[in-house]
């Protein structure tokens, strides 16, 4: 009997030496789950993008702020970019400098990727960047097609206040 329990305290200090692990072990582990990680990341990175040779470009340019969308033929957005991306800040956000700045961004993009070459311009606001706009697309290589100016006008709009009487 004593020999029966002396063995069974062995096989259940075997055991538990087996079931634990070593600290190396569980670091391998880890380093394992970081690389599938990794390789999921590169899965999604080697993605094979389309080349769309014609597009459409909207710029909304504000008395504030200057935002560039880039698309394709269907309007599924391709790129963006705005004054803020481009770390302009305050009152320098609406210069027509900082629209060809986004203007650069945004084509180089476009080009390196899709392979881009003509585009339709559609144009919204009255800021400073509208014209600046134009002109950093076509000094960047876009063929323009045509340039549309869809900025919305009120007829008439609201009801106005009733005057004051004093």
């Amino acid at each position: 009997m004593p020999q029966k329990t002396n063995n069974t305290t062995t096989t259940v200090e075997e055991q538990l030496n087996n079931e634990q692990p070593e600290i190396s072990e569980i670091q391998d582990k880890k380093t394992k789950s970081k690389k599938n990680i990794k390789k999921k990341g590169k899965v999604k990175t080697n993605k094979i993008l389309k080349n769309i040779t014609r597009g459409q470009i909207y710029v909304q340019a504000s008395f504030n702020n200057t935002i560039v969308t880039i698309t394709d033929l269907y309007g599924n957005v391709l790129t963006w970019s705005s004054a803020g991306k481009m770390k302009f800040k305050g009152p320098k956000k609406s210069t027509s400098y900082a629209a060809g700045i986004i203007i650069k961004d945004a084509v180089t993009k476009v080009k390196e990727e899709r392979k881009m070459k003509e585009a339709n311009i559609f144009i919204k606001g009255i800021g400073a960047g509208r014209d600046a706009a134009i002109r950093a697309i076509n000094s960047n290589g876009i063929a323009i097609l045509s340039i549309k100016d869809i900025t919305p006008i009120p007829h008439n709009g609201c009801r106005r206040r009733k005057p004051r009487r004093v």
